[in-house]
């Protein structure tokens, strides 16, 4: 898009320096290999990571499909490049390893294709896109692989009818081989993103900080500046774990989902920075996993004393998280927002095996006493927990 259509002169300087002339983007297909890709290794990494989805892209913008279509002759990765079918041994590595709930990211509409390019100069009158393609395309997957998620994306600029997303939706939830089990987001044409579907994305890398009332998912990357694998890439153009923990504790407080993204290489390999930041991630989540998993958002979303203090709050136990993102220096948290009761409200530090000493500040807040240890006895890096339990 941004060497073809808009023609940006770093991305035309960088094909032209780095690949041979009259280059064409189809003469990609070929050099996607993928001969280092091993499904059960992606598995392990995605379980170690602590996630509890995954969702593949099937399909991008350029329409190259990671199965063989047969809506996408010629253009798959059955017929072109690795001539496997990706998504189905994904699907099995990821259902026969774990228990992640197994998710497919699809592209609507196509930048360059021929039949999309012409419903557009129609003003979407005319339908020859979604009915020979997209829409065939959708009915697939969903048969084939019975993903439990369908993230769509890329409306084209056309309204919903045009896709006849509802027509879809309906057949989904009603008739599908996953109408019991399904999830979709809410980008099924304009006007639908952050105002219909099951959960919503709203947009890329959205984290509003506050409550929303409806389940919603913080989409991004752990590249900064890229959805893609960049072979150009700098170790500062990668969020740290710090930063993923805080994106993290961020969004589940205020009711969301993380949904991390990573671009593998074209050979197949999760690149190995990559595979760190989710190993950290799970290490990080196999300690505080309480204060995330099955929680829901309490009455304050971060405290008013102290700065980068979430909160979630665990029905179950009827326990009130307070994740702090900083240890601070003086050994003891102030915390704004609860309401401790005397001889009744207990603190523990998530595995630390004893419960903590606090004093109540005023009507609301507490300082609690954190215990004096040194990194090597720290439950974890890069954030911790509190549990407050008989808060009011």
């Amino acid at each position: 898009w941004y060497w073809q259509k808009e023609k940006r002169e770093p991305y035309v300087k960088f094909m032209e320096a780095n690949y041979p002339p009259g280059f064409s983007y189809e003469d990609f297909g070929p050099l996607f290999t993928a001969e280092f890709f091993d499904p059960n290794q992606w598995a392990d990494i995605l379980k170690a990571s602590g996630a509890k989805y995954v969702v593949l892209t099937s399909k991008h913008h350029e329409g190259f499909t990671l199965w063989g279509s047969k809506y996408s002759w010629n253009w798959n990765a059955v017929d072109v490049g690795p001539k496997r079918d990706l998504v189905a041994e994904l699907a099995t590595s990821v259902r026969s390893r774990t228990d992640l709930h197994f998710g497919l990211y699809h592209s609507l509409f196509e930048w360059f294709n021929p039949l999309f390019l012409e419903d557009a100069t129609n003003v979407f009158k005319t339908r020859k896109f979604p009915t020979s393609k997209s829409l065939p395309e959708l009915y697939e997957i969903v048969t084939k692989y019975q993903p439990e998620i369908i993230w769509s994306d890329g409306n084209g600029n056309a309204p919903d009818t045009y896709w006849n997303s509802t027509g879809f939706l309906a057949w989904l939830y009603n008739d599908s081989p996953v109408r019991d089990t399904v999830v979709t987001n809410d980008r099924w044409g304009v006007g639908s993103i952050c105002t219909h579907g099951g959960f919503y994305t709203c947009s890329d890398r959205y984290n509003p900080g506050h409550l929303l009332p409806h389940k919603w998912e913080n989409c991004m990357t752990i590249d900064k500046r890229s959805w893609g694998y960049r072979r150009n890439a700098q170790l500062d153009d990668y969020l740290t774990t710090e930063d993923l923990v805080k994106q993290l504790v961020e969004t589940v407080s205020c009711g969301g989902n993380l949904l991390m993204n990573i671009g593998p290489t074209h050979d197949g390999r999760i690149a190995v920075v990559f595979e760190e930041r989710l190993r950290q991630m799970g290490a990080w989540l196999q300690v505080n996993g309480e204060a995330i998993y099955g929680t829901k958002p309490w009455r304050a979303q971060n405290d008013t004393v102290t700065p980068e203090v979430w909160y979630t709050f665990s029905p179950k136990e009827g326990k009130v998280n307070a994740i702090f993102l900083n240890w601070p220096v003086s050994g003891t948290l102030e915390l704004g927002e609860p309401q401790a009761k005397l001889g009744e409200t207990q603190v523990k530090l998530i595995g630390y095996k004893e419960l903590l000493k606090w004093v109540a500040l005023g009507e609301k807040g507490m300082a609690i006493a954190l215990p004096q240890l040194t990194p090597k006895q720290l439950p974890c890096q890069w954030g911790w927990t509190l549990q407050l339990t008989d808060i009011n």
